[in-house]
């Protein structure tokens, strides 16, 4: 525990750098893909116009290898990898160039897909900073003696999972016969989802055009989901060539067609919600960002989900099962609140215009804390002055920054029974005040705040901390309050610091308690709906 005692944080184990290394980059390229538009440079000459016929397709190779790559790296020497080691830190000079190289490429991209560009040099140098981009990203992160003996572990994985992202993006134009079957399917999906979440829905099977009265969208052949399913056979056909060994065969062949099936129907749900998501007031993020790689990560979700959980399916996998499983310290911090995210996700789905199902946070966040009961046992739940003092001040602060006009009552509430209107504030207040505060608690300063300062995080005193932990915990705390973002890091910071006074999760915890009654309070009596 040194690097406790001594307040500096080396990350003994290699996952939470790949993990930042891959939100990075894969961040900067959704950065990108929402600010430059391929389409302006289709129609130019020389290098830009090689760049924008190939460009889409280089990345989509790039990106399908990483996780052809990562996904067989782990599956096949996932136990090798976890033992490299490495105390080096961080190598902060290379990832300040890494923040230069990459706003040199922002605004080089100005100029590469601006109107009426002219040259070749600038694709040259646009290239090369692409490329710096992602080394000194990588190179920053992980040491290149660790790259050196990961790639020496894996062997030619690197050159199968390479040839597999090449068939893959090769097979697409094959399949164009069953384009137009597939689109009218696709549409009829997603037509059918739409129209059990929008009241407003508008479809036109002709044009193929779906959407709201506000945003619709053309689901032209491309888009039908066949894409999706030639990258997963691709990459079926190499697991199954990989891990032949461990596999029963042929069930494990079946994998494929259930696979590309459940990562067609993810294609439907990704249209409907690039609908709703431009429905709602971010077209432009709907039609570039999320269009471009919300597909990708389905991808990826599904492959990996497949190749995994085969491997713990007895009628499909030869692999000896162990006795006892894995012990995940991670979590009983982290279920509850990704249990309210996902609980919330599905209730917003299910109740349109107003979230009705909002209990179905609350139940979700209850049964994961009951699950892990017995690994709270080393939690202090106990609060005390200092806990509610923060609390208030906390409230303070967030009501000076709250800038917003006030609204009224939600009319769908408003014009709901008394029963079902009380019913529905009473659970809203159970869940701002109990179980939000104990999954977000839980989470962020139990788990986030103490991760930042070493791997084994369950081993770090509740008092101790660092400054980069405390930032980097309580900015991405902020982060889940959307535009009010500044006034919720620094409302972490204040709860993190009510933990640290005795070294107590109870008084964090009772501390955003406070503050969401003290809201709950405001709302109720001063009708500011819109602090809820």
């Amino acid at each position: 525990m040194a690097a406790v005692a001594t307040g500096r944080c080396y990350t003994r184990g290699l996952r939470w750098r790949f993990l930042i290394l891959a939100c990075l980059l894969g961040g900067e390229i959704l950065i990108t893909s929402l600010w430059f538009d391929g389409r302006s440079i289709e129609k130019s000459e020389g290098l830009r116009a090689l760049l924008g016929a190939w460009g889409a397709w280089v990345l989509r190779w790039a990106v399908g290898f990483a996780g052809l790559f990562s996904t067989f790296a782990y599956l096949r020497h996932g136990r090798e990898l976890a033992e490299l080691d490495s105390r080096e830190p961080l190598r902060t000079w290379m990832l300040a160039a890494h923040a230069g190289c990459f706003g040199l490429f922002l605004l080089l991209s100005r100029t590469v897909y601006g109107p009426g560009a002219q040259g070749d040099f600038s694709v040259v140098i646009w290239i090369a900073l692409a490329g710096s981009v992602a080394a000194s990203a990588a190179f920053g992160l992980i040491p290149v003696t660790i790259w050196q003996l990961a790639l020496r572990i894996t062997g030619p994985l690197w050159a199968y999972s390479a040839a597999a992202a090449v068939a893959a993006c090769t097979v697409i134009p094959l399949v164009r016969g069953l384009w137009q079957p597939a689109t009218h399917t696709t549409f009829w999906m997603v037509q059918f989802i739409l129209s059990h979440v929008s009241p407003q829905l508008v479809a036109n099977p002709e044009r193929m055009e779906i959407g709201t009265r506000a945003f619709r969208v053309i689901i032209s052949p491309a888009c039908s989901g066949l894409e999706g399913m030639g990258l997963l056979l691709v990459f079926g056909v190499v697991w199954l060539v990989v891990f032949r060994a461990e596999l029963r065969l042929p069930q494990a062949l079946l994998l494929l067609p259930a696979g590309m099936v459940v990562l067609y129907l993810s294609n439907s749900l990704r249209i409907a919600a690039l609908v709703m998501l431009g429905d709602a007031g971010w077209p432009d993020i709907a039609a570039r960002g999320f269009h471009s790689q919300a597909g990708w990560i389905a991808f990826n979700l599904v492959a990996f989900g497949l190749s995994l959980g085969a491997r713990h399916w007895r009628w499909v996998s030869n692999r000896p099962m162990k006795q006892s499983e894995e012990e995940h310290p991670a979590a009983p911090y982290l279920s509850p609140f990704l249990a309210i995210v996902a609980a919330g996700m599905l209730a917003g789905a299910l109740s349109g215009g107003f979230e009705w199902f909002y209990g179905l946070r609350v139940l979700a966040c209850l049964g994961a804390l009951f699950f892990f009961r017995r690994e709270y046992r080393q939690v202090d739940w106990r609060g005390g002055w200092v806990g509610a003092g923060v609390g208030i001040l906390v409230f303070g602060l967030w009501m000076a920054g709250a800038n917003a006009p006030a609204q009224e009552m939600p009319k769908a509430l408003a014009a709901s029974s008394p029963a079902l209107m009380l019913g529905w504030i009473m659970l809203r207040i159970a869940g701002g005040v109990f179980t939000v505060p104990l999954a977000e608690e839980l989470a962020f300063r139990g788990f986030g705040l103490r991760r930042l300062v070493s791997v084994d995080f369950d081993l770090v005193p509740w008092r101790v901390f660092t400054w980069t932990s405390l930032l980097i915990s309580s900015l991405l705390f902020g982060l889940l309050h959307g535009d009010r973002w500044l006034a919720g890091t620094v409302a972490g910071v204040f709860y993190a610091l009510a933990m640290r006074h005795r070294g107590r999760l109870g008084d964090a915890i009772l501390a955003h308690a406070v503050t969401n009654a003290l809201l709950a309070f405001w709302v109720l009596w001063f009708g500011r709906w819109e602090l809820w």
